[in-house]
């Protein structure tokens, strides 16, 4: 029964490949036949279908349909840009590495820069590494969606960031190879091939990038795309856009699309450190060997499935019953904490306190370019001690806590924060790397243990020194990723945010979101994109009958209505599948918040 079953998931694995299945969407944004039923499963299902999910980011290459991750263009790819980067870190003076994007590939852009620039410090070596994000720092910390659509924007950012510079190093991250912020970043670096060598980072075929005029501008980002495309045959520029396969919850980059942007990019600067410091030439083996450390990173986590499944369910529990989900981290695990936390909100329609992320040492720790954010509110107050005297004090038994370390932290610190929430809830769970052989570490953490509910303990194998310390940490942040991801994302299916496996209570805030959403109401509606269009603007505007005064507007002006809106998607959908009224669809989904269950009752 075993064999058979796993036959029939290796088969439905590579169901997204055929050139039939959702012909007309992007790879990034088709649904995975994975997870069709998502929402209909128990958290110990949920956790199998996400497994599943990411090792389709290792799968091998079969036929020319779609390049890989660990396919020869991929690598060799990686090998050419990896050169590169290393001409600057050997001679910094008048050099740059920049790494930008919009949301997720914005976070990862900031977490691979401040690692990486603490390497070089720790060798004595000058700081090469600039990160990005549109929206600038808040961005980090809570979704700032509209800049994303600023190409002009984001030229302007990238011109002030690299003023005086001689030599360019720019790494545009676009998982949907979309972003009109990163567009215009690729065209400005286009402009001037004496000092920028472009990189596009992605997880789409380039003929899938996006083909839509952007305000202010005379170019799409295909047209970008083409452009690098013909300027790579002589390694000018560089595309590095394998497919991962369709994320477990459709378009929900911040999963595999971001994993995929963790592992090219630490991959390269690895590389290129390596062979700048430790004499270490770039290889395609070298590369490739890189590439496989993290697919068993996949699988160590993954291992503890059991361990995973109960966070999950601990969180959904929690998430539920109006609790909330609170990550108490330390070091660069802690900036795990924070991006998934962040991501909650555009992704579920969630309130920013349903998911919340910490860091020992706060804004000294985080290092970002803008410095501590604190009065900007209090979503932006992320250290330990802002949790003591804002959330500890109104902590019950409904919320969650999961703290989030490695052996090498301090540990007894650890113990005594434990406590002190210990004191409020007893649903206090651990989430901790350990290296194999570290006794010491093992003895230490039975006093974390018993203070709580359940412990994840993941133990790692060392490597060859000298590269086992900074390969250690970035299999211990990738594994971190994979299951604050799973739990957020079980979490919120189980409280039923999801429809079958697509983001059904996404915020639509940008024209990015506003064209996902018809695309999605026009799938499960099995409508025509007018109606659907028309239903979409009825739920953002809260009106019966649409005037000319909204119709002649164009998409900028209804995202920005639809920042102030909650559930636009759910009722629309609502009311496409039901023909009942806007206001009884809210009145429906009040007495019902679980989308698919409100329309199976309404249909019944």
């Amino acid at each position: 029964m075993a064999g058979s079953h796993r036959i029939c998931s290796l088969s439905t694995m590579r169901e997204w490949e055929s050139p039939d299945y959702e012909p007309s969407l992007p790879v990034s944004e088709k649904s995975n036949p994975l997870t069709r039923d998502i929402d209909r499963a128990p958290a110990d299902r949920i956790v199998r279908m996400l497994r599943l999910c990411d090792a389709q980011m290792f799968q091998e290459e079969a036929g020319a349909t779609y390049q890989r991750l660990l396919g020869v263009r991929a690598v060799t790819t990686l090998m050419e840009v990896a050169k590169r980067v290393e001409l600057v870190v050997k001679d910094p003076q008048d050099g740059l590495v920049v790494l930008s994007g919009c949301g997720t590939s914005g976070r990862l852009a900031f977490l691979i820069a401040s690692g990486f620039n603490r390497a070089l410090r720790q060798l004595n070596q000058s700081p090469v590494y600039s990160y990005m994000i549109a929206g600038g720092d808040r961005a980090l910390l809570s979704s700032q969606e509209a800049p994303e659509d600023d190409a002009t924007l984001g030229m302007l950012s990238l011109k002030k960031v690299c003023e005086g510079k001689k030599r360019v190093v720019f790494v545009g991250i676009s998982c949907g190879l979309s972003a009109p912020f990163v567009a215009g970043q690729l065209d400005f670096c286009l402009q001037h091939p004496e000092v920028f060598t472009p990189v596009l980072v992605g997880v789409n075929p380039a003929h899938q990038a996006r083909d839509e005029p952007m305000s202010g501008c005379t170019f799409t980002f295909l047209s970008v795309v083409q452009r690098m495309q013909e300027l790579a045959e002589t390694q000018k520029a560089f595309l590095i856009n394998p497919a991962v396969g369709p994320e477990a919850i459709s378009g929900s980059s911040r999963m595999k699309g971001g994993s995929a942007t963790k592992i090219l990019l630490e991959v390269v600067l690895s590389a290129a450190h390596a062979a700048a410091f430790s004499h270490t030439p770039i290889t395609y083996n070298g590369v490739l060997q890189h590439m496989r450390a993290y697919e068993r990173t996949v699988d160590v986590t993954y291992s503890e499935s059991e361990s995973i499944t109960a966070l999950v369910e601990a969180a959904a529990r929690s998430l539920r019953c109006g609790g909330r989900v609170c990550y108490l981290g330390w070091g660069s695990l802690a900036l795990l904490g924070l991006i998934d936390a962040s991501e909650c909100i555009p992704t579920f329609g969630a309130d920013y306190e349903d998911v919340r992320g910490f860091i020992s040492g706060g804004y000294t720790e985080l290092n970002n370019n803008e410095g501590p954010l604190s009065s900007l509110g209090p979503e932006f107050c992320i250290a330990h001690e802002d949790f003591l005297q804002s959330v500890l004090p109104r902590l019950t038994d409904k919320d969650t806590v999961l703290l989030i370390y490695a052996h090498c932290d301090d540990v007894s610190e650890v113990a005594k924060l434990a406590r002190r929430v210990r004191e409020k809830t007893c649903d206090l769970h651990a989430v901790y790397h350990q290296a194999e052989g570290d006794i010491a570490a093992t003895i230490q953490q039975d006093d974390i243990n018993s203070l709580c509910l359940s412990s994840l303990k993941i133990t790692w194998a060392q490597g060859p020194p000298p590269a086992s310390g900074n390969l250690l940490n970035m299999q211990w942040e990738l594994s971190t990723k994979l299951v604050l991801n799973a739990v957020s994302t079980g979490a919120h299916v189980l409280k039923g945010k999801i429809y079958q496996n697509h983001m059904i209570d996404v915020q639509v805030t940008n024209s990015k979101l506003y064209r996902r959403a018809t695309r999605l109401l026009q799938k499960l509606s099995v409508r025509m994109e007018p109606q659907c269009e028309e239903a979409l603007l009825k739920a953002i505007y809260r009106v019966e009958q649409l005037t000319v005064d909204i119709t002649s507007c164009d998409i900028t002006t209804h995202t920005h209505i639809a920042r102030n809106r909650t559930k636009v998607v759910p009722l629309a959908l609502i009311c496409l599948l039901t023909g009942c009224s806007l206001a009884e669809a809210e009145s429906h989904l009040e007495q019902q918040p679980i989308i698919r269950a409100a329309v199976d009752v309404w249909l019944s």
